[in-house]
């Protein structure tokens, strides 16, 4: 499985590390970017050649993309067919609820194959914890999970 990352100029210093840490880890990282910090830049320039490499095989690869918040990086994903872009901010603090629980549900129920990380909410290492989770979660393959999917692939945007 493939890794691709990207990143504007807010998750830049974060996705350096990303990238190293994964690398060192063993997994095969494609990093498509910011390849310098440049306060200028567009997000769009990052997330969207992640986000055409997952469409190409979302069953053999991963995305994960960093901004400021995530959420312009996961609505820009999320254009593009078969790519499943949650965003994630870090651990709740609630007491009902386990911050894990999020990003296992993502891979669990909803077969996520990207991750948009909301940089200015993470340390290295709360970031490299949740990266972690979600990686080494598998899609469960329950049919009301493969049943829900399927009827999200079939939505006609023509009509």
């Amino acid at each position: 499985m493939k890794i691709f990352i990207g990143t504007d100029h807010a998750g830049y210093v974060l996705k350096e590390f990303l990238v190293s840490s994964l690398k060192a880890s063993g997994h095969e990282v494609v990093d498509k970017g910011a390849y310098e910090y440049n306060e200028g830049d567009d997000y769009p320039d990052f997330v969207i050649p992640v986000a055409k490499e997952i469409s190409k095989d979302p069953e053999k690869s991963k995305g994960i993309i960093l901004g400021a918040t995530g959420e312009g990086e996961a609505i820009a994903a999320n254009k593009f067919p078969h790519v499943r872009a949650v965003v994630y901010y870090g651990k709740s603090h609630s007491v009902v609820d386990d911050e894990a629980d999020v990003l296992i549900r993502s891979r669990e129920h909803n077969d996520a194959n990207v991750l948009s990380l909301g940089a200015r909410y993470f340390t290295e290492e709360s970031m490299m914890e949740a990266v972690n989770t979600w990686i080494s979660t598998p899609f469960s393959g329950e049919e009301r999970h493969v049943r829900r999917l399927a009827k999200i692939d079939k939505i006609d945007l023509s009509k």
